[in-house]
């Protein structure tokens, strides 16, 4: 169930340019648990994201169409092709080139796996040239790992639940990811561990095609502003029972 916020007009020509079909088509990324999964008694879309999708929606006044994907990667194109209006992702210089990001509204962090026997003990033993890291393709952690390492080797595996498994049966060194998934995954498997200190913290942010507008770009920056003040976005953190997210701080739009 979404909680109500006050409401804020919409201009016209924002709510046209964000829904050409007439409805808001949202880009949901289930790879990402923390913002979204299936519900397992009827499989349908929820978390975070979803409620956010259904509030701005609400906010134009128009109907809602979730277009599901399996990866981050998938969920980008979508919204950077414009087969999606809107999406939720990581902010990343690269996808800037195509999507008008809002300020996050989440921050969540990113760690290293390894196997509880490994020598990598601290972040300056991942950069070596003997380590394969795996992760997510197309996800911010492969966005961001493939400018910052330099002798390290990236491994990619199709979708971000994927990287731990890709981890054990390639026999490689590293797996990055969101902490709660590589959490869950380590004590599934058994013997193996996560770095003591995170390497990245994900600015998750809302966003829509550039080529939309500055107007329909500024409407959902002030969604995503209201969202956090109003306490509608740590509502659906504890809603969803996600830990290890916090709120991003405000800023000013």
């Amino acid at each position: 169930m979404v909680t109500e916020f006050e409401q804020r007009h919409v201009d016209a020509a924002a709510i046209r340019a964000l829904t050409p079909t007439g409805r808001l088509r949202a880009s949901i990324n289930l790879g990402n648990p923390i913002l979204a999964s299936r519900d397992p008694a009827t499989d349908e879309p929820t978390g975070v994201s979803v409620d956010l999708a259904r509030a701005f929606a609400k906010r134009l006044g128009v109907g809602l169409e979730l277009v599901v994907f399996e990866s981050a990667r998938e969920s980008v194109e979508a919204v950077s092709s414009e087969i999606a209006d809107t999406g939720f992702f990581a902010v990343d210089p690269q996808r800037a080139e195509t999507i008008a990001f809002t300020a996050p509204y989440v921050l969540i962090e990113g760690f290293y796996l390894v196997r509880d026997d490994s020598p990598v003990r601290t972040l300056d033993d991942i950069d070596q040239a003997h380590n394969r890291v795996a992760v997510g393709k197309g996800s911010a952690y492969d966005l961001f790992l493939t400018r910052a390492l330099r002798a390290a080797r990236v491994v990619r595996a199709l979708k971000s639940p994927e990287v731990v498994q890709t981890f054990i049966d390639q026999q490689l060194e590293v797996a990055a990811g969101v902490k709660q998934q590589l959490e869950a995954d380590a004590k599934r498997i058994g013997g193996l561990r996560l770095l003591d200190e995170r390497f990245m913290v994900i600015r998750q942010a809302m966003g829509t095609p550039s080529s939309r507008g500055s107007a329909a770009a500024e409407a959902l920056r002030h969604f995503v502003e209201d969202s956090k003040t109003s306490g509608f976005v740590a509502r659906a953190l504890a809603r969803h029972r996600i830990e290890g997210a916090q709120v991003a701080p405000a800023e000013t739009v």
